[in-house]
């Protein structure tokens, strides 16, 4: 009886064999040299799906391409030999460099008009000096970084009136020459706007980065995109500057815009051991008039705090940073889990501008009204506080930074009479620093201080006194705990405060970090004779979409016993 196998077993049979088959490159170079290995590699490329004849047929060809890559890098004399071989398959090339061919004569100039600017800087590459082995790829880069030059700094006649790459193998040099002649530089002209925009033309142009007849510099067009689309007003942003369009020398820049929804609103959920469950809910209407101005309102609610405000926004110059702000708000809080309450209303106007340096600056007039129950005391407090805020913030990720770090000071000040029940001088510090070494192991610490200057210290309400310890202050005891008391053991506030903490974290896995800490800190009355409370944990962070969770125990050291803390939020 005749036996023919079926056409699905017989691949199955065939298959260890297929896969035995594979062929695979070995390139070795005598003496050694990585560079030239892996260029010829990439130049070959995968030999994978060629069998035993087809690799043999192949020999010629990639000797051939390995000879391309070596004379890329100068080695125009290489020696170049190849074998076949089974168990496993494989192409084998065995090259020996010889000597490179090395930079004779090196030319690199810039004519013209733009032979002078500053913008215009030759490429300073140490692979193009005299002596130096030829390098293909180092040519064809500074040719490159030329014509990019021009390009972005609008010298869009520019061209090369001589480049040459003459190379004698025989001998063992090269000779490079490369003349640009750049041309005049374009100016950036009119700036026109079109499209979907209820905004007035002079608000439009406040956020353009350049006058008239600026010399020409792709990072103007790209700021001016970039204020546009961080202005809140439009959905797209499209900027047209191509160089087909200039008039003369001249570019005229067009910027098509879509207006985005005016309203927006927003809602949203957290826990924290300080707060436990929060909800939170915001409505913004992102402009109604056409000078841009805005308004919204935000409510934030939890157990022991609730907060209501509004706010009115009319920009500045320029309008992507600088705004003048109306606040108004209501707060009511129940103070370190106790019986004592503060229900406060604020309202005043706040200037915000962002300096050349970088620092975010808030200079406000914040008027408040405090009814509060403080222990035994309650009150009924009144203060028009006139104050500055400096932040900076140097981080390389939004959410999940691996270094950076964060400053933020604050001062206000009150004239007993004038609107207020008192002489005050209230200040706070906050400094937060992050780094990572080895990208496994980070290091981050924290300092705040605060204080009231005030001979009349009875008169300050609880939402300008200090308190110390919960997840951001002192870990191991509970939020708003660490402060003098009264008579009955309430915790009525300090006039000063101060806590640090120092915190590794080491990542196990990609979103996963382990950590200890030491958190020190407390609120007092005195800062001749100041009393520390410490806390010290571990604790796990989860790096989640929305940035890291942490969750920790912490001990408080003087007291005893553990608490869990639980937060969210960038560590910056």
């Amino acid at each position: 009886m005749k036996f023919s196998p079926r056409p699905w077993l017989l691949s199955l049979l065939l298959l260890p064999g297929a896969a035995l088959a594979e062929a695979g490159l070995d390139v070795q170079v005598e003496p050694g040299n990585g560079a030239l290995k892996s260029n010829i590699e990439s130049h070959i490329g995968s030999l994978e799906d060629r069998d035993e004849q087809a690799l043999r047929r192949f020999r010629t060809a990639a000797e051939a391409q390995a000879r391309s890559a070596a004379e890329a890098l100068g080695y125009y004399q290489a020696q170049i030999g190849s074998e076949v071989r089974r168990d496993p398959l494989r192409l084998i090339l065995r090259v020996v460099p010889g000597e490179p061919v090395r930079l004779r004569h090196v030319v690199i100039r810039i004519e013209g008009p733009g032979a002078g600017d500053k913008a215009f800087r030759l490429p300073q590459s140490p692979e193009l000096k005299p002596g130096v082995r030829l390098d293909h790829g180092h040519y064809e880069d500074a040719k490159k970084l030329i014509e990019s030059r021009a390009s972005r700094y609008g010298f869009f006649a520019g061209r090369f009136t001589r480049h040459s790459l003459q190379i004698d193998p025989a001998a063992g040099i090269a000779d490079i020459e490369l003349v640009y002649d750049t041309g005049p530089r374009y100016l950036l002209g009119p700036v026109t706007f079109s499209g979907d925009t209820t905004l007035e033309d002079k608000l439009l142009r406040r956020m353009v980065p350049f006058g008239l007849d600026t010399p020409y510099d792709s990072d103007l067009i790209a700021k001016l995109q970039k204020n546009l689309q961080e202005s809140g007003y439009f959905e797209s942003v499209r900027v047209d500057s191509s160089p087909g369009n200039a008039r003369g020398e001249r570019l005229p820049v067009n910027v098509r815009l879509a207006m985005r929804k005016p309203r927006s609103f927003g809602v949203g959920v957290g826990f924290s051991t300080d707060y436990g469950p929060r909800g939170r809910a915001n409505w913004t209407r992102h402009w109604f008039n056409p000078k841009g101005h805005s308004y919204g309102a935000e409510a934030e609610v939890s157990a022991p705090q609730t907060n209501a405000g509004l706010w009115y926004d009319i920009p500045l110059n320029p309008p992507t940073t600088d705004k003048l702000r109306i606040v108004g708000g209501y707060q009511y809080q129940q103070l370190a889990n106790t019986d004592s309450l503060s229900n406060l209303v604020t309202f005043g106007p706040e200037w915000h501008s962002k300096l050349p340096s970088g620092w975010q600056r808030v200079v406000s007039l914040k008027w408040q009204r405090e009814e509060y129950r403080l222990g035994d005391d309650s009150g009924l407090s009144s203060f028009l506080l006139p104050g500055v805020t400096y932040s900076y913030l140097r981080s390389d990720h939004p959410l999940d930074p691996s270094r950076g770090y964060r400053l933020q000071f604050e001062v206000s000040a009150a004239k007993g009479g004038l609107l207020s029940d008192a002489d005050l001088v209230h200040g706070f510090a906050l400094l937060k620093g992050l780094t990572t070494v080895a990208d496994k192991h980070r290091l981050l610490g924290r300092m705040q201080f605060g204080g009231n200057f005030t001979d009349q210290y009875t008169q300050v309400p609880p939402s300008l006194r200090f308190f110390a310890g919960g997840d951001q202050s002192v870990r191991g005891y509970d939020y708003q705990t660490l402060s003098p008391t009264n008579s009955r053991g309430d915790h009525i506030g300090g006039r000063y405060m101060a806590a640090g903490s120092l915190e590794y974290q080491y990542a196990v896995r990609e979103k996963w970090r382990v950590a200890t800490f030491v958190d020190e800190g407390n609120s007092f009355n005195s800062l001749s004779s100041p009393t520390f409370k410490t806390g010290v944990g571990v604790g796990v962070r989860w790096i989640s979409p929305v940035g890291p969770l942490r969750l920790d125990l912490a001990h408080a050291v003087q007291d005893g016993g553990f608490r869990v803390h639980f937060s969210m939020g960038p560590d910056l």
